[in-house]
C-alpha cells in the first residue's frame, strides 16, 4: 500500500520537478539577470535581457512540453504535458501522459492531472480508493510540511528548493545568460512565428552555483552534492531558447548531459500573460497523501 500511494504521489512529483526546472539543478534571479546584463555580452545579452524583463513581468504562459528520457537511464520514456502555469507566485493546471519508449499513441499511456496552488500539489489518482474512503484527489502540501516540522536546517532548505521549483521561462533565461559561451545561431521559424535562436551550455558547477537550496547547505554539503551529481554521471546542461519580436520566448529546449545518455526536454511557451484561475479540488475529495504515508510507516506498512 505504501509502494502504491508513493507511486502515486512520485509520477506528480516528478513532472512538476521537470516543468519547474529543479531536475537540472537550475537556479537564477533577478540578481543574476542584472549581473549578467552588465557582463559586456553585446548584442546576445541586451537581447536576452530584454526577453528575460518581458518574461518575468507576464507572470503567466500556456505551455506544452516534451521529456524524454532514454532506456539507458531508470523510469525512461516520454512524458507530455500541456497546460497553464504561472510565476511569481508559482501554479499549475496541468494534464501529463505517460508513455513507455517506443509505444503507439495510446499504448500503456498513463494520464494525470495535477495542480499546483500555494506550495502544495493536488494529483487525481483516477480512481476512487476505498482505503481513502473513496476521494479522488491526493494532495501533497510541502508548505504545510514545512511548517510543522521542527527541523530548523531543513525548513530552510525545504523552502529554498520551494523557490527553486519557480523556474519560469523568465528564471531558464536567466541561466541562459549566465552561460560562458551564450550565442546567437540565427532566426528560423517556430509555429509560424520568426524567432532568434539562442544557445549555451552550463558546466555541473555552473548549474548548481545558482540554485538557493545549494546556497543554503554549509561548504561541506555542497562539495558532497556535487560529488553526488558527477556520481550520478551529470555532465552539464544545454539550453537553446527562441524568442519572438515581441521578446517571449516561445520554444526552449533543456538537455541534461549524462553518461548514461541524454535527457531531453522541449518546452513551447503562448498567449503570455493568460488568466491562471487555478482552484484546488474540493476539500472534501481530497486525501492528505503525506499524511496517510506517515500513518502507514508509523504502523510498519
Amino acid at each position: 500500500m505504501r509502494k502504491s500511494i508513493a507511486r502515486r504521489a512520485g509520477i506528480s512529483l516528478t513532472a512538476v520537478a521537470v516543468l519547474a526546472g529543479v531536475t537540472s539543478c537550475q537556479g537564477g534571479s533577478d540578481k543574476a539577470e542584472g549581473d549578467r546584463q552588465n557582463s559586456g555580452k553585446g548584442a546576445v545579452t541586451h537581447a536576452l535581457s530584454a526577453a528575460y524583463k518581458k518574461t518575468a513581468a507576464a507572470k503567466s504562459a500556456k505551455v506544452k512540453m516534451s521529456m524524454t528520457t532514454p532506456a539507458s537511464l531508470p523510469d525512461s520514456g516520454v512524458s507530455k504535458m500541456t497546460g497553464v502555469m504561472g510565476w511569481n507566485p508559482m501554479v499549475m493546471d496541468m494534464t501529463m501522459i505517460d508513455s513507455p519508449l517506443g509505444a503507439k499513441a495510446g499504448d500503456d499511456a498513463e494520464k494525470t492531472h495535477m495542480i499546483w496552488l500555494d506550495d502544495a500539489m493536488y494529483v487525481d489518482m483516477n480512481e476512487r480508493l476505498e482505503e481513502f474512503d473513496g476521494k479522488q484527489w491526493g494532495k501533497i502540501d510541502l508548505g504545510a510540511a514545512l511548517k510543522q516540522s521542527n527541523n530548523a536546517k531543513l525548513v530552510k532548505q525545504m523552502t529554498a528548493g520551494l523557490e527553486d521549483m519557480n523556474q519560469d521561462p523568465a528564471q531558464q533565461l536567466a541561466m541562459l545568460l549566465g552561460s560562458p559561451d551564450v550565442k546567437h545561431l540565427g532566426s528560423g521559424d517556430v509555429n509560424g512565428e520568426r524567432a532568434e535562436h539562442y544557445k549555451g551550455s552550463l558546466t555541473v558547477e555552473e548549474g548548481l552555483k545558482g540554485a538557493k537550496t545549494v546556497q543554503a547547505l554549509t561548504p561541506e554539503e555542497r562539495e558532497k552534492l556535487l560529488a553526488n551529481a558527477k556520481k550520478a554521471g551529470i555532465k552539464g546542461y544545454t539550453y537553446d531558447a527562441w524568442v519572438n519580436s515581441d521578446d517571449y520566448p516561445v520554444k526552449m529546449d533543456i538537455d541534461i548531459r549524462t553518461s548514461q545518455g541524454t535527457i531531453t526536454t522541449t518546452s513551447e511557451f503562448s498567449d503570455y500573460g493568460t488568466k491562471t484561475s487555478v482552484q484546488a479540488p474540493p476539500a472534501g475529495d481530497t486525501v492528505d497523501l503525506l499524511k496517510e504515508l506517515q500513518k502507514l510507516t508509523a504502523q510498519g506498512k
